[in-house]
């Protein structure tokens, strides 16, 4: 069993920035990649990745987040963070950390953050 313990998200003014965490423990020698997720407000709005990153640093972003966030990940804590800059309000949704594991159940996911952007 992996746990993925979140940390971060608010609320910002658009152009602004924000750093959310994801701590992993428990099984982390099965962790393969740390990464978010975001939904959306809205009912039928579906998940969509973020970011994610490999422990061999190996990362993965979406077109419309590239250049404004950064995944990185601290392998000695188990411990992957998100940085969020010009932040708009299309960012706003519940950020959800993810995690891929080696063993079954094969994924884990947090509880989540919100993060609002509105000015």
């Amino acid at each position: 069993q992996v746990q993925l313990v979140e940390s971060g998200g608010g609320s910002v003014q658009p152009g602004g920035s924000l750093r959310i965490s994801c701590a992993a423990s428990g099984d982390i020698f099965n962790l393969i990649a740390l990464g978010w997720y975001r939904q959306a407000p809205g009912s039928g709005k579906q998940r969509e990745l973020v970011a994610s990153i490999t422990h061999q640093g190996s990362t993965n972003y979406p077109h419309s987040v590239v250049g404004r966030f950064t995944i990185s990940m601290d392998s000695a804590r188990n411990t992957a963070y998100l940085q969020m800059n010009s932040l708009k309000p299309e960012d706003t949704g519940v950020y959800t950390c993810h995690a891929d594991t080696t063993s079954a159940p094969y994924e884990y996911w947090g509880q989540g953050t919100q993060v609002t952007v509105s000015s």
